[in-house]
């Protein structure tokens, strides 16, 4: 875990040097709120709707944080000589694949406050403090699957490829998992095939966690999974990557 941590320090201090990265990563949620929430006041004016159109849009945001974040960094890191240096160095491949949960995870978290201010100010969101919080750290439980998919696309493809393949995956689980538009409104074989997206689970962990009702086991049951089954694969992507480059 020490090592784990000194990662997370130095991922951070390198992410800090570009504050254009982490200004994109904060903004661009709350401009989607601005843009298409607020302005629609059947939905802003409806604390209900406009509770979960914030979760939806705070899931979005650590989505497309965890899979540009991770998926782009890693892919670079591997194309630039000081990659290969840290590989010789006597750390385990958990070790750095917790650094990077840690450092980007906190800059996702960030990300969530704009999102979560302009919702109580310009809407009619509201929920106790105890369940925003709350639903903040379910999120951060839930967001681990799309951290762990942005890792496997960075240690999979070069940064050129990667680019493509995390719009395409971001967009597709948003749309998917109803962070764009409500579940009410899908189609039911939608609706079937939305519950076994991790976006959807997300957003239906967040909303019971702030709003309350009953939670479907597909919910905790899907992240579990998708979560076991992500990081055995960011664990063999690891190790066959520094098989194929350093042996």
């Amino acid at each position: 875990m020490a090592l784990a941590l000194t990662h997370t320090k130095y991922s951070l201090l390198e992410t800090m040097r570009v504050p254009i990265a982490v200004i994109g990563s904060v903004a661009f949620p709350a401009f989607a709120l601005l843009l298409f929430v607020v302005p629609q006041r059947a939905v802003a004016d409806n604390a209900e709707y406009a509770t979960q159109a914030v979760i939806s849009l705070s899931v979005f945001a650590v989505l497309s944080n965890s899979l540009f974040s991770f998926g782009l960094n890693i892919s670079e890191a591997r194309e630039k000589p000081w990659d290969p240096y840290l590989r010789t160095l006597p750390v385990t491949g958990m070790a750095r694949v917790l650094g990077y949960i840690f450092s980007i995870g906190l800059i996702g978290i960030a990300s969530l406050i704009p999102v979560v201010v302009i919702g109580g100010l310009l809407t009619e969101a509201n929920a106790p403090l105890w369940r925003v919080l709350a639903g903040v750290l379910a999120l951060a439980v839930a967001s681990i699957p799309f951290m762990l998919i942005g890792i496997s696309i960075g240690f999979s493809m070069s940064s050129k490829a990667a680019i493509a393949v995390v719009q395409v995956v971001m967009f597709g689980f948003a749309f998917a998992g109803g962070l764009f538009l409500p579940p009410m409104l899908f189609a039911p074989w939608l609706n079937t095939l939305s519950t076994f997206f991790p976006s959807r689970q997300a957003r239906e962990l967040v909303i019971w966690v702030v709003q309350g009702g009953e939670l479907a086991p597909w919910v905790w049951l899907g992240i579990l999974g998708w979560t076991v089954v992500m990081l055995v694969l960011t664990l063999f992507l690891f190790r066959r990557d520094e098989g194929r480059r350093f042996h």
